[in-house]
């Protein structure tokens, strides 16, 4: 039996944590385009790529073929503290909706970072330490993903460098304050401390920043300090690869109990929850096997998939990355600041956008007063705070659950709870009080950034 054919429960343990990550391109018929350099249009080379990235983090961007990849012993024993994670049947929520339908969700706020991000933090820094690498720079938007790297290089003795978005940094103190705990420096972008942040801020003064500006950031920092890489939270295939462990547990759990569902939902920014929580059922349905909605949400201020171009782009808004070509809505497009942080990103993962691209799956985009209300009823009935991002899914499975109830279907619906909300108070805040507006961008808004793609 090749390895591409092996079932996925070959790589689970007794307590159905995954003992390998799911690659979903394997099963892809048509691949994610490779990533291009920008200055000469070719496809990257792994050499160039391990100039930014840890090597063996290069190799798995790479690899389109291996559908599973061993996780380290060592990565397994840190998973430990916090997996397998809980799978919820949300008793309360249908009961409150009165509906017919069946609600789980898969919670990833169960650690302390509070959210998905850590699963994959750990797999990078581990890999840094192993290339006895000194420290790594990244991005965040929310912060869950500084602080997800934060706790992992302080676990493995790397020292850590934050981009911060500026809006977040300012709208989430306590999450800036627990990444220094860990021992991080973070720094709000952009910034005077770069030559890119310098030159974003004369370009756009007052901007409030995006997670495309801290991208550029970051990797400027990383290229020039020696012993230092840049690592990110979302986006790349290598992320998408660590994430597989929430949609393994999630399928090993419902087949425990007989449970398919009908549809899958997850909140979409960059891709990493949404890849994670659906890899192994969208494997079933690249492979023949079963079939099941997939819906991706994401806000109304930050379209990329329902109403960005499907073409190569510049990960960064200061065009320091390699292309990708994925669902974007331009590298200098800036999302108003609402306050979903981590799903303010221009562009969408390489591997959803060609997913999305061939039919795959489906996306929706919805306004935040309505994830906001959508989320606080949730927290009522279920009793957990969720986040402004996990608030997009909740919103999406409740109006699939209401639709279920008019048509009188008793449909199985999972969706992907990313992480608490407890540093997001100010946002809520301003929600009792009346002060959350909803920005969407125009069509000029988003067609003048699009008419700066590159021309490739």
């Amino acid at each position: 039996m090749s390895e591409k054919n092996i079932p996925y429960k070959t790589y689970l343990t007794e307590d159905e944590m995954p003992r390998a990550w799911y690659n979903l391109r394997a099963d892809m018929k048509v691949k994610p385009a490779p990533l291009l350099n920008p200055g000469t249009g070719a496809p990257m080379k792994a050499a160039e790529l391990e100039n930014v990235f840890c090597k063996e983090l290069v190799r798995q961007e790479l690899d389109d073929e291996t559908a599973y990849f061993e996780i380290p012993q060592e990565i397994r024993d840190f998973y430990k503290m916090y997996r397998p994670s809980p799978l919820v049947r949300a008793y309360c929520l249908e009961e409150k909706l009165k509906t017919p339908a069946k609600i789980y969700y898969k919670f990833e706020g169960s650690n302390t970072s509070g959210s998905h991000k850590l699963n994959s933090a750990i797999a990078q820094a581990y890999y840094a330490k192993q290339q006895g690498l000194a420290g790594v720079t990244t991005e965040t938007g929310a912060g869950q993903w500084g602080t997800a790297l934060s706790m992992a290089c302080a676990y493995l003795g790397l020292d850590c460098r934050v981009y911060m978005v500026k809006c977040s940094y300012e709208q989430k103190p306590f999450r800036r304050e627990v990444m220094k705990v860990y021992g991080a420096n973070v720094t709000p972008s952009p910034s005077e401390t770069t030559q890119v942040g310098k030159k974003i801020l004369a370009e756009f003064p007052g901007t409030t920043g995006s997670l495309g500006c801290a991208i550029s950031e970051a990797v400027e920092a990383a290229s020039s300090r020696e012993g230092y890489r840049y690592v990110l939270g979302s986006v790349l295939n290598q992320v998408l690869l660590h994430q597989s462990v929430i949609g393994l547990e999630a399928k090993a759990a419902l087949d425990k109990y007989g449970v398919k569902p009908d549809i899958v939902i997850g909140c979409a920014g960059g891709g990493s929850n949404l890849g994670g929580l659906i890899a192994p059922f969208m494997g079933e349905k690249l492979r023949g096997e079963a079939d099941y909605r997939i819906v991706a949400v994401e806000p109304a201020s930050c379209p990329s998939l329902t109403r960005g171009k499907f073409a190569y782009d510049f990960c960064d808004t200061g065009r320091v990355c390699p292309l990708s070509k994925m669902y974007t809505l331009g590298s200098s497009f800036i999302p108003s600041a609402d306050h979903a942080g981590g799903l303010r990103f221009h562009g969408m993962s390489a591997t959803l956008s060609q997913l999305y691209h061939d039919g795959y799956m489906e996306a929706v985009s919805v306004k935040q007063t309505d994830v906001f209300e959508a989320a606080e009823e949730f927290a009522r009935v279920e009793g957990i705070l969720p986040a402004p991002e996990s608030g997009h899914a909740i919103l999406a499975a409740m109006n699939e659950a209401k639709k279920c109830t008019e048509a009188g279907e008793e449909k199985v619906i999972l969706f992907g709870l990313t992480g608490t909300g407890y540093f997001d108070l100010v946002a809520y805040e301003k929600f009792h009080n009346g002060e959350m507006v909803n920005f969407v961008p125009t069509d000029e808004d988003i067609e003048r950034s699009l008419a700066q793609l590159p021309r490739v």
